[in-house]
């Protein structure tokens, strides 16, 4: 099993986003590293670590009217879900199985980063660009597309 390394082909040119990234991929190494006796504890940190690192992702998605919210918000709660199991594969000391998963889980993550969460830092940026484009407290409705209804009347 090669461990996971932080490479620049990650890198999506939002840098909240490329921190979480470089630090979800420091805890995941340390997880891949752990001996049979740190591995419950080292998943724990991937877990909580990814909890957060999800949340907030999520939150950006919402709040910023990302038009493939669902489908990634769907994807974080089945990727939390299988690392929960993992935790549970590291209690009852089935340990291969948890690195396995690990192995697993930076293949997803390069891929996954690579495409939706490239997808989702190019529409953040896009929203510091242009704060019109930013959906209203209260509704989805923006000001620029609202500008564009009443003019072509």
């Amino acid at each position: 099993m090669e461990p996971i390394v932080w490479t620049d082909k990650l890198l999506l040119d939002y840098e909240p986003m490329d921190t979480v990234h470089r630090d979800f991929i420091a805890v995941l190494a340390a997880a891949q590293a752990a001996d049979d006796a740190n591995l419950e504890k080292a998943w724990v940190e991937v877990i909580d670590h990814t909890r957060t690192h999800f949340d907030r992702e999520d939150d950006w998605m919402r709040h910023s009217g990302f038009a493939s919210a669902d489908s990634h918000i769907l994807q974080h709660r089945v990727v939390l879900n299988v690392l929960r199991e993992g935790l549970a594969l590291a209690r009852s000391g089935q340990y291969g199985a948890v690195r396995e998963m690990a192995s697993e889980l930076a293949a997803w993550f390069g891929k996954h980063a690579q495409t939706q969460d490239a997808a989702l830092a190019l529409h953040m940026r896009r929203q510091a660009e242009y704060p019109e484009r930013r959906p209203r407290p209260g509704g989805t409705e923006r000001p620029l597309a609202r500008h564009r209804a009443s003019s072509s009347g």
